[in-house]
């Protein structure tokens, strides 16, 4: 079963484009569509405002970044450690990826598919 999910994972069609000019709470009710996950923002240590864009939100950071979100496209088969890394790298934001119900983080060594799933 493990096979044929990595598979599913790496061809499924959910895809999740990030948009800089997004504010953060339609980034994340999109992420929840396409991956039934939370994606949660930070600033600092405290959760950011899901009125900002998160163009906004890099600004208000303490390491502004020149966004660049070209080709930056999430999928079921990317680890949960490298996704959040991509919007650090990207943007200069804090992410954590947590379960449907956004109470825990999901454990970065696993697939987005896999946590999706609940296998962890």
């Amino acid at each position: 079963m493990g096979i044929i999910n990595s598979l599913k994972d790496k061809f499924n069609k959910a895809e999740f484009t990030v948009a800089p000019q997004k504010k953060l709470k339609t980034l994340s009710k999109d992420f929840m569509e396409a991956f039934d996950l939370s994606l949660v923002f930070y600033k600092g240590s405290v959760i950011a405002d899901g009125d900002l864009t998160l163009h906004q939100l890099n600004e208000k950071t303490t390491k502004v970044v020149k966004t660049n979100a070209d080709g930056m496209k999430i999928k079921g088969s990317t680890k949960v450690g490298e996704a959040e890394k991509m919007f650090e790298t990207n943007f200069g934001v804090k992410v954590q990826i947590k379960d449907k119900k956004s109470e825990s983080c999901v454990p970065n060594g696993i697939t987005i598919g896999q946590a999706a799933r609940g296998e962890y």
